[in-house]
């Protein structure tokens, strides 16, 4: 609770930086404001902090708080990444507070208590990133970007408005824990039929926000689109805020009628491992690539959700990876913002790239390893955990599957790979990179493979 009351806060002071004239320093002070959020999330871990009047909307338990820690570490590392992105632009300060009340979001998306939290949660988010994908003001594709999120995220909303009026009118409350007792208090076909639908109209919005299959079509645009960094923030937080959500609601609040959703969540997480793999290996721009990856690494983790053993393993499994992948994430995206800064965002622009810059090269080789799921990389450890939750369940051919689309992702990872290190450079000049980002690119790839290298201690932090 504390680090969703100190980012709020920050998102309130930055929006005052312009009117007071500390906007100089403002950057600074996010970085300090985030760290001690993070810093009071994790001294919560044994005494949560406690607000009687919205005990019954939001919360933060264990699982809260170690899937706030996750956002708040990558988006302390974020802001650094993105630091020159802040000094060249001239509207910084709305661009701050747009991640700041961001973030706002997605914390409240991992402790949301109530239905109505769960639609300010992600509306918090999803706002500001409709904005700063269309922040490139003079660049079309940008513009193109915000327009379809726009548009394909008010659709998504709409159907999760539409299931949560269903539902309500079917429970008669928004409690997650008061619709979870009427579950329990009714039998199967006992309830009426538009419960149901609430329930799978709920799951198709928050499908949407995942950018799962056959609900990715915005992904690919928007990802290509949007601004270096901004694509980042949303392959990174938002997914991991969305995931959070999606394990709370169906988990705890829909638990009990997992027959409803459960062959839905198979489908798309086939579709999703299907058509992601294979259209991220057609690819020729590295973002778009890195979009249909992502719906890839949704598609993992929806596994845990469907594996639905309510156990650390499942909590765990979904930690890790969400840790794994945001971590590894900001790492490529680091990379490829100081690469593509001419715009070129092809794979030709990473030709010769261990030659310019031998040292980010191998970050991104790392970075690579770990997002194809390459011993002894966070991405290994990410998705084996993923799939032993998958054994105890009925759809072990999920994982055969799983194992074999990976193979593709290891093909479209390593394009990337012989292009820096097996292909002449297209250029000779070194790649410039500034100093708090190399910082940045060097500390995540230390801590990929550290992850890779102690899984089971970093598996026991997660303990409930």
């Amino acid at each position: 609770m504390k680090g969703l009351l100190i980012i709020s806060g920050l998102g309130i002071l930055a929006m005052l930086a312009e009117i007071f004239k500390f906007k100089k320093i403002i950057f600074p002070l996010v970085l300090l404001g985030v760290l001690g959020a993070y810093v009071a999330n994790f001294m919560e871990w044994n005494t949560p902090l406690s607000i009687s009047s919205f005990d019954n909307m939001i919360a933060f338990d264990k699982v809260a708080l170690a899937f706030s820690g996750v956002i708040l570490a990558t988006i302390f590392f974020w802001f650094i990444m993105a630091n020159d992105y802040f000094e060249n632009n001239s509207n910084m300060i709305d661009h701050i507070t747009l991640v700041l009340f961001a973030v706002v979001g997605a914390l409240m998306l991992t402790a949301f208590k109530n239905m109505t939290t769960l639609f300010l949660g992600i509306e918090i988010m999803s706002i500001p990133l409709y904005v700063l994908a269309a922040s490139k003001k003079k660049d079309i594709n940008s513009n193109e970007a915000g327009f379809k999120y726009l548009i394909m995220g008010s659709f998504a909303s709409a159907f999760l408005l539409f299931g949560i009026a269903l539902i309500y009118g079917a429970t008669g409350s928004f409690d997650l824990m008061q619709i979870r007792a009427f579950i329990s208090a009714h039998s199967a076909g006992t309830m009426p039929l538009f419960f149901y639908a609430g329930v799978v109209m709920l799951l198709i919005a928050m499908l949407f926000k995942v950018s799962a299959a056959p609900f990715h079509f915005w992904a690919p645009d928007v990802y290509q689109g949007s601004p270096t960094v901004i694509t980042a923030l949303m392959s990174t937080v938002v997914k991991t805020a969305a995931f959070a959500a999606i394990l709370r609601l169906f988990l705890v609040g829909f638990g009990g009628v997992t027959e409803v959703w459960t062959m839905i969540l198979v489908s798309v997480i086939a579709l999703s491992l299907v058509i992601a793999n294979f259209s991220a290996a057609a690819q020729s721009n590295v973002k778009r690539m890195l979009a249909y990856s992502s719906i890839s690494h949704a598609a993992f983790m929806l596994m845990v959700v469907l594996a639905n053993l309510r156990s650390n393993a499942t909590l765990g499994a979904l930690l890790y990876y969400s840790l794994a992948y945001s971590i590894g994430s900001i790492a490529a995206f680091g990379v490829l913002y100081n690469v593509t800064k001419k715009g070129d965002e092809s794979f030709e622009a990473f030709n010769g790239l261990a030659k310019r810059n031998p040292l980010i090269a191998a970050c991104m080789t790392v970075a690579m390893l770990s997002l194809a799921g390459i011993p002894i990389t966070a991405g290994f450890f990410a998705k084996y955990f993923v799939l032993i939750t998958m054994i105890g369940t009925a759809y072990k051919w999920l994982i055969i599957l799983a194992i074999l689309t990976s193979a593709i992702g290891v093909y479209y990872y390593f394009k990337v790979i012989i292009a820096m290190y097996f292909k002449p450079p297209v250029e000779t000049e070194e790649v410039p990179v500034e100093l708090s980002q190399k910082m940045v690119i060097i500390l995540t790839t230390i801590i990929t493979l550290a992850l890779g290298v102690v899984p089971g201690f970093v598996a026991e932090m997660f303990s409930f």
